[in-house]
C-alpha cells in the first residue's frame, strides 16, 4: 500500500452517482479544482439497450438545468434513451373525476421527460472524464473525515488497477467545501453526526417496464388507488415505465405473482386506456420512507453541504424526488459561482454561503414534502365524503384554467411553490445577469 502527500481541492464531492456527477459538472466551468469520491467502480463499457432499463422522470426545469450544462445535447443524440411527457392524465380509481395537463397550453415542447438512467449515467461519466479540473477517486473508501472551521480533510483508500493487478493507495485530500451526495442512506452524513428524521409510509414502490397494446402518445398517467398512486410514464421503443405503490402487506404476494398474474392485477388497477398490457419486465421494489434533516443540525456543520437524496427523501407521487435534488444542485452552483466571481480570494465553503444555500432550499423541500404527504393522505383515505371531494376537485381543476396552469407549473418544477428559482432552472448560464421575474 502506497502513501501520498495531501492534495488540495476547492471542492470535494462524496458520491459519484447522478447527483454527485451532475454537481461536479455544474461547477466545472468555474475552473475550480474538484474531487469526486465514489465507492463503486464506474462501468468501463456501454451496455446494450434493454427492455428493463430503469428510468428517471425529469421535470421541465431539470431538463433546462441539463440544457444549460450541455448535458441535454448529449442525451438528445441518444434519441432511443428518452421520451417526452406532452400530456399528464390524473385520475382517482373508481371515480369519474379527471384532470388533464397539456404542454401546448403551457407554451413548452414538453412538460417533462422520461430518461433511461443508464443513458444519463453514461453521458455524465463521459463528461466527467473529459474535465481536466475534475479528479475521480473511484473506487475509493473514506477512512477518516474531519471538518474544521478552516478546511475539510479526508483520508481515503483508492483501489488502483495496473497491469491486471490491483493495489491499495492511501490518499489525503483537503478542501474548502465538502458536498455530500451519497444517497438517502448516506454514510458520510452519518459520520458527520447529522441527524435525520425518518417516517415509513408502510408502502413500497414496485417498478418495472411494460409494453401496451396502444402506444402511449407521450401521455403520463398518475392514477390514485386505495393502496397508493400508480404511475405509467411514456418511454422509448414502445415501452412505458411503471411505478406501482402497494401497501407493505401486499408486497410479497404481488412480487411472487407470475408475469401473467401480475399483468392481470395491473390491468384491473389501471384499466384499458392503453389497451391490453402485453408484457412486463423485471420487477424491483423499494420501501418508501420520508426523510428530513433534523432542525438546525446543519447550522453546526463546518464546510458541509448536502444535496439530493442525502438531504431529503420524499414519496415518489408526482415524481419530485430527483427533481428536488436537481434544484439543490443548481442553487448551490449559483451561490458558489457568485462567490468565485465576486472575490479574488474566494472561499467556496464559507459560513454565509452555506447558510444562504440551506435557507434557500428549505421552502422548496418543505413544500414538496407537504404536498406529497397531503396527496397520499387525501387519496388513500376511503371516506365517502373525501371521495366526493376528490372527484369534484379533479373535475373543477380540469375546468378552471388558472388552477390547471398552476398545477402544470408545479409539475414542471417552475411554480411559485418552488420558491426562488435558480438561473439554470430558467435556462440561464451561471454567467448571465439575472432576469427580473
Amino acid at each position: 500500500m502506497t502513501k501520498h502527500s495531501i492534495e488540495q481541492f476547492d471542492v470535494v464531492i462524496v458520491g459519484g452517482g447522478m447527483a454527485g456527477a451532475t454537481m461536479a459538472l455544474a461547477l466545472a466551468p468555474l475552473d475550480l479544482k474538484i474531487a469526486v469520491i465514489e465507492v463503486h467502480p464506474y462501468q468501463q463499457e456501454k451496455t446494450q439497450p434493454s427492455f428493463d432499463d430503469r428510468c428517471l422522470a425529469l421535470a421541465w426545469s431539470s431538463k433546462e438545468i441539463y440544457r444549460v450544462m450541455g448535458i441535454w445535447r448529449q442525451l438528445e443524440k441518444r434519441s432511443d434513451g428518452y421520451a417526452a411527457i406532452k400530456h399528464i392524465h390524473i385520475s382517482d380509481r373508481g371515480h369519474m373525476g379527471v384532470t388533464r395537463l397539456d404542454h401546448k397550453k403551457e407554451g413548452v415542447s414538453a412538460l417533462g421527460y422520461v430518461v433511461e438512467s443508464r443513458v444519463v449515467g453514461e453521458v455524465l461519466i463521459e463528461q466527467l472524464k473529459q474535465q481536466e479540473n475534475i479528479q475521480l477517486f473511484c473506487p475509493a473508501t473514506i477512512q477518516q473525515l474531519i471538518t474544521t472551521v478552516n478546511e475539510v480533510t479526508i483520508h481515503l483508500t483508492t483501489t488502483i488497477d495496473k497491469n491486471k493487478k490491483s493495489h491499495k493507495q492511501e490518499t489525503k485530500l483537503s478542501a474548502q467545501l465538502l458536498i455530500v451526495a451519497d444517497g438517502v442512506n448516506s454514510k458520510t452524513r452519518e459520520s458527520l453526526g447529522i441527524q435525520t428524521h425518518q417516517q415509513a409510509y408502510a408502502q413500497t414502490a414496485i417498478i418495472a417496464n411494460i409494453e401496451t397494446e396502444i402506444h402511449h402518445q407521450n401521455v403520463a398517467y398518475e392514477r390514485f388507488t386505495d393502496s397508493g398512486p400508480l404511475a405509467i410514464l411514456p418511454l422509448s421503443r414502445n415501452r412505458c415505465s411503471l411505478v406501482w405503490t402497494a401497501r407493505d402487506d401486499q408486497l410479497e404476494r404481488l412480487m411472487s405473482l407470475s408475469d401473467e398474474e401480475f399483468i392481470k392485477e395491473l390491468q384491473q388497477r389501471f384499466g384499458f386506456r392503453l389497451g391490453r398490457i402485453n408484457k412486463v419486465g423485471r420487477r424491483a421494489s423499494y420501501p418508501l420512507v420520508l426523510m428530513t434533516i433534523e432542525n438546525n443540525t446543519l447550522a453546526y456543520q463546518n464546510r458541509v453541504a448536502l444535496i439530493g437524496n442525502a438531504a431529503h427523501g420524499v414519496h415518489p407521487v408526482a415524481g419530485q424526488g430527483f427533481n428536488l435534488g436537481m434544484r439543490d444542485i443548481s442553487a448551490l452552483a449559483e451561490l458558489i459561482a457568485k462567490e468565485v466571481q465576486l472575490h479574488r480570494t474566494y472561499d467556496t465553503g464559507n459560513k454565509d454561503l452555506l447558510n444562504n444555500y440551506w435557507q434557500w432550499r428549505q421552502a422548496d423541500i418543505k413544500q414538496v414534502t407537504k404536498i406529497t404527504n397531503g396527496l397520499i393522505k387525501l387519496f388513500s383515505n376511503q371516506s365517502t365524503a373525501l371521495a366526493v371531494l376528490r372527484n369534484s376537485g379533479l373535475l373543477m381543476t380540469d375546468i378552471i384554467s388558472p388552477l390547471k396552469h398552476s398545477i402544470a407549473k408545479e409539475a414542471m418544477g417552475s411554480g411559485i411553490l418552488q420558491g426562488r428559482l435558480s438561473k439554470m432552472a430558467v435556462g440561464q448560464s451561471l454567467h448571465q445577469e439575472e432576469r427580473h421575474q
